[in-house]
C-alpha cells in the first residue's frame, strides 16, 4: 500500500511528509539528505531540547512575549516528548549538520504538530538559536548522564569492592612490582586501591559537571543575545534547575559558550581517567585470577560461561575482557571529542553532534560495564587462600626484613643464593652465616612487614 503523504513547506518550499509523522519539512530533508549509517540523535538529546522548549515558553510568557495559551501548549508537548510518547518523531542522523540545528527543528516541529497553534519559528523558538539551544542540550543530557548513570555505577562498583575489603581483610599475600615478586601487603590494602581509584575518578566527574553546568542560552545566533529579552539567560537557567534538580547557570562569556567546547573535552577527559581505571583494575584481576593451576591464581572470579569451543572445562574473565574492550572505546571517544572541540571556528563549533554522541555514549559504555563487571564478577570475587599462603612462604622479597640488621648486601646474597640452589630463605641464610635463625624467625614475620 502507498504511504499516505502531506505537503509541507519551509523557506526553501514544498516537501512531501509521511502523513503519520508529526515533524516537518526541514525534518524530512535532513532524513533524506543524510543517509549516514543508524546513529540516531541521542534521546537524551531530545529530551534536554524539549526541556529547553519548556523553560524558554515560560520565561517568554512571563515577559510577555508569548500568550499563556502558547506557552501551555508548548509545555504539554514539550512534556510529552520527554515522556518518550513520540519516540518515532525523531529519526535524524547523528551525521548532519555540525550545529544541530535540524534536530533543533525537528523538536521544533514536532511540537507545532502536537499542538497546531504553534508555529514552529515563531513560538517554539522564540528567543532561541540552534546555536545556543544545542549546546545547551548537550550540557544538560551530559551532566544528567553523569550524575545519574555513570556515577551512580561507579559509587556501586566502589561499595562492592570495600564489601570485598572487608570479607577477606585477614590475609596477608605477596605484593609484585615489575610483574616481580615484592614485599607483602594485605589483599584488603590491594582491594582497597582499586576502590580509591574508582572513588577518584568520582570525584572528577563530580568536579567536571560545574563546567557542564554553564549554558549557552541566552546567546542566540552569535552569542550577543538578540531577540532575546532582559534576564532571559538567567530565568532560564533557574527553571531548569528546578526541573531537573541539579543548578545550572548562564555562561559569562556566551561568545566562548557558543565556539568553545573545552566543558566536554574536561568532562570526557573525567570519563576516561575513570575507563583508564576500570582498565588497570581489571587487568588485575585478570592476572590474579589467572590459572586454575598454572597462574597466579589468588582470587577464584566466577565462572559465568564456558570459556572455549575446544578446550572442555575452560572458563575465560569474560567480565575483565568485556570491560577493558568498554575502556578501550572510551578512550577512543575522548580522541574524537578533543579533536571536534578544537575545531570551534569563529563564532560556532560546528562539531556538536559528534561531541554530544560520543560523550554519551562513553556514558553508556562505562555504566553498562561497570554494572555487569559488578554484578558478574566483582561481587563474586573470593580469595584463594591455600595459594596465596603458598606464594608467600615462597617469596625470596621477605628477605627485605633483614636488610636492617644485616644490610642490604648480605640480604641479596641470602635471596640470590636461595634462588639459585632451589632452597628457603632460612635455609640460605643459615648456610651463609649471615643470620642465626632465632634473628630470622623474629624478622621474617609477614605480619611485621605490612
Amino acid at each position: 500500500m502507498e504511504k499516505k503523504t502531506r505537503l509541507e513547506h519551509d523557506s526553501l518550499g514544498e516537501v512531501e511528509v509521511d502523513a503519520e509523522r508529526l515533524y516537518g519539512a526541514q525534518t524530512e530533508r535532513s532524513r533524506l539528505n543524510f543517509h549516514i549509517s543508524n546513529n540516531k540523535m541521542p534521546a537524551e538529546i531530545i529530551s534536554a531540547l524539549a526541556l529547553i522548549k519548556k523553560a524558554c515558553a515560560q520565561v517568554n510568557r512571563d515577559t510577555g512575549k508569548l500568550c499563556a495559551e502558547k506557552a501551555a501548549a508548548i509545555s504539554d508537548a514539550a512534556d510529552a516528548i520527554i515522556a518518550n510518547k513520540f519516540p518515532n518523531e525523531f529519526p535524524l542522523s547523528v551525521w548532519q549538520t555540525g550545529s544541530g540545528t535540524q534536530t533543533n527543528m525537528n523538536v521544533n516541529e514536532v511540537i507545532a504538530h502536537i499542538a497546531p497553534s504553534l508555529h514552529p519559528n515563531d513560538d517554539v523558538n522564540m528567543s532561541q538559536s540552534s546555536n545556543d539551544v544545542f549546546p545547551s542540550a548537550m550540557s544538560i543530557a551530559a551532566l544528567l548522564k553523569i550524575k545519574n548513570e555513570v556515577c551512580t555505577s561507579a559509587n556501586a562498583l566502589a561499595d562492592a569492592f570495600r564489601k570485598l575489603e572487608e570479607r577477606e581483610k585477614d590475609i596477608i599475600k605477596i605484593g609484585r612490582t615489575h610483574f616481580q615478586d615484592a614485599v607483602p601487603l594485605r589483599f584488603s590494602d590491594e582491594v582497597s586501591g582499586w576502590r580509591s581509584s574508582i572513588e577518584a575518578s568520582i570525584e572528577m566527574l563530580d568536579d567536571s559537571c560545574k563546567y557542564l553546568s554553564r549554558l549557552a542560552l541566552g546567546g542566540t545566533a552569535v552569542g550577543t543575545g538578540i531577540g532575546t529579552p532582559a534576564g532571559f539567560d538567567e530565568k532560564v537557567c533557574a527553571y531548569i534547575s528546578k526541573e531537573t534538580g541539579f543548578e545550572f547557570t548562564p555562561d559569562k562569556n556566551k561568545f566562548h559558550a557558543l565556539s568553545s567546547k573545552d566543558a566536554f573535552v574536561f568532562a570526557h577527559g573525567a570519563l576516561k581517567a575513570l575507563a583508564a581505571n576500570l582498565i588497570k583494575i581489571a587487568g588485575d584481576i585478570r592476572i590474579l585470577s589467572s590459572g586454575p593451576r598454572c597462574g597466579i591464581g589468588e582470587i577464584n572470579i566466577p565462572q559465568n560461561e564456558p570459556g572455549s569451543s575446544i578446550m572442555p572445562g575452560k572458563v575465560n574473565p569474560t567480565q575483565c575482557e568485556a570491560l577493558t574492550m568498554v575502556g578501550v572505546q572510551v578512550t577512543g571517544n575522548d580522541a574524537a571529542v578533543a579533536f571536534a572541540a578544537s575545531q570551534g571556528i569563529l563564532e560556532l563549533n560546528v562539531y556538536m553532534p559528534l561531541i554530544a554522541f560520543d560523550t554519551l555514549w562513553s556514558c553508556d559504555l562505562l555504566s553498562g560495564a561497570m554494572d555487569a563487571f559488578r554484578e558478574n564478577c566483582v561481587c563474586g570475587i573470593t580469595a584463594n587462600r591455600e595459594k596465596i599462603k603458598q606464594n608467600l612462604e615462597n617469596s625470596l622479597m621477605l628477605v627485605t626484613a633483614l636488610t636492617g640488621t644485616i644490610g642490604y648486601d648480605a640480604a641479596a646474597k641470602i635471596a640470590l643464593n636461595a634462588h639459585r640452589k632451589g632452597i628457603t630463605l632460612r635455609e640460605s641464610a643459615l648456610a651463609l652465616g649471615l643470620c642465626d635463625a632465632d634473628t630470622f624467625d623474629r624478622l621474617t614475620k609477614p605480619e611485621n612487614m605490612i
